[in-house]
């Protein structure tokens, strides 16, 4: 399975808000990927959820 690495590049995506949970560790993990790279939260947390998505198996 290929890495996943945070795309840094500024590029707008269109979006629809959504209200969602999760779990403290993971909300301080993404905080302090957000800090060390300076991609903003909502990226990181998108492109989190592409990359499960792109390797889903469903079998």
């Amino acid at each position: 399975m290929e890495k996943f690495v945070i795309d840094k590049t500024d590029r707008k995506m269109s979006s629809i808000s959504r209200t969602i949970r999760m779990k403290e560790e993971t909300f301080d993990r993404i905080n302090e990927i957000n800090r060390q790279t300076g991609v903003s939260f909502n990226k990181i947390v998108n492109q989190c959820i592409e990359y499960a998505l792109a390797h889903y198996d469903d079998e």
